[in-house]
């Protein structure tokens, strides 16, 4: 068999959010539809129909800029416990067509072929990549008609070719790349469509002349270019030849890219409350669920982190980040020790708190070293066994403990 031949499939849910909520509400099938906290309230949109998507609406910016965007649009909360059913329904119908199968979040697997392609072959097939493509549509059909939700699906040679080609195949459609077909594909794209290539990078890009990804590649290719870094290598992983063996380890937690070789930017999540915050139990936790959501993050991108630092927000809107250099880490007891540290020096007031961020720069390539914990476990480890549960089975599949929030009831972390 061809060892590089498509058989990674990205299937992603088309607006999974929206898509769930239409199920249980289906007059909002064809209706400007946002997902996430209710107008006047704090936070963000957590997901947009594509008829709302119009008029500039997308996730993650606030309710306030959407609510200005599209004032007549439906509003939806979001709806506890959901989502996650309805994402292992998806698994599972998944895993009747491969025994491989990897979520890379709620909405989107990586679904690898090999060796499936003689199982499912059929006399009408053309060849194995028709078997493939076949098999897809055949389990996004399954996906819509059994549980009513509509998902793209992009199949090629690796997780890169794979996950782009899936956004270009919404909503609601298969795009296979076929070997040798990569370079073509990826030439009229723009550069930021490349994973990885964030907006600094991708201004750094274009201040060098690189629009698209053909110059981009272009370039790469020049004699004795050194330019780009692991940038420059993993565009030519991409393209090249390589083994099963190779391929099939490639990993699909996607790293953001300097264009001269440093990985950029920084890690950061941050929670706003519905309700301002004066209890200092509710407050460690979210510190503690932030800093262990940041870790993850690093791990995934394979890189410690020198700089850790702290956004503190209070009621009247007063704004306090704090950082801090420490030697470089991926681990949470290490991460969440800096953190409330920071946060003992910075909280000096008796006013509520607004919000809290924690957010992971200046990075260092990965070094894996042994750390003992105080209990003798090695966190290298702790880390490693934790990581791989969630890419079985997503983030939330298992989490650190929290101390209960005795005035709610209820766990303080998210």
């Amino acid at each position: 068999m061809d060892s590089r031949r498509a058989r990674i499939c990205c299937l992603d849910l088309d607006t999974f959010f929206v898509s769930v909520e239409r199920i249980f509400d289906p007059s909002l099938i064809g209706q400007p539809v946002v997902v996430g906290a209710m107008p006047g309230n704090r936070g963000v949109v957590t997901a947009a129909s594509y008829e709302v998507r119009a008029f500039g609406v997308r996730s993650g910016i606030s309710m306030t800029e959407a609510v200005r965007l599209a004032p007549n649009a439906i509003y939806v909360p979001t709806r506890d416990g959901a989502y996650a059913q309805y994402s292992k329904q998806v698994r599972a119908i998944i895993e009747r067509y491969s025994p491989v199968v990897r979520p890379a979040s709620i909405d989107e697997f990586y679904i690898d072929f090999e060796g499936c392609e003689r199982l499912y072959r059929q006399p009408t097939d053309t060849d194995g990549d028709a078997t493939i493509a076949r098999v897809v549509t055949e389990i996004r059909a399954a996906i819509q008609t059994e549980l009513g939700l509509p998902a793209s699906a992009g199949i090629g040679t690796s997780h890169t070719i794979a996950k782009i080609a899936s956004g270009r195949a919404k909503p609601a459609g298969t795009l296979m790349i076929r070997t040798g077909e990569e370079r073509a594909f990826l030439a009229p794209l723009s550069v930021r469509k490349y994973p990885g290539i964030g907006p600094v990078a991708e201004k750094r890009l274009h201040e060098a002349g690189i629009h698209t990804l053909d110059q981009l590649m272009t370039a790469i290719d020049q004699p004795g270019s050194k330019r780009f870094g692991p940038l420059a290598a993993c565009v030519r992983r991409v393209l090249r030849p390589v083994g099963a063996a190779e391929w099939r380890e490639e990993r699909p937690a996607f790293r953001e890219f300097d264009p001269d070789g440093r990985t950029v930017g920084s890690i950061s999540n941050e929670r706003t409350f519905m309700a301002d915050v004066h209890d200092q139990q509710q407050v460690h936790n979210q510190l503690r669920a932030l800093a262990e959501r940041v870790s993850w993050r690093a791990r995934r991108r394979d890189v410690c982190a020198r700089t850790v630092t702290l956004k503190l927000r209070y009621a009247d809107f007063q704004t306090l980040t704090r950082s801090r250099t420490i030697a470089p880490t991926d681990t949470e007891a290490d991460i969440m020790r800096t953190v409330f540290e920071l946060y003992a020096q910075a909280h000096t007031r008796s006013v509520a708190i607004r919000l809290l961020g924690v957010g992971l720069s200046n990075f260092a390539q990965a070094e894996r070293q042994l750390q003992l914990s105080f209990d003798g476990r090695p966190r290298a480890k702790i880390s490693s066994a934790v990581d791989s549960v969630r890419s079985q089975f997503g983030y939330q599949a298992i989490r650190l403990g929290a101390v209960a929030d005795r005035r709610e009831g209820r766990r303080g972390d998210d």
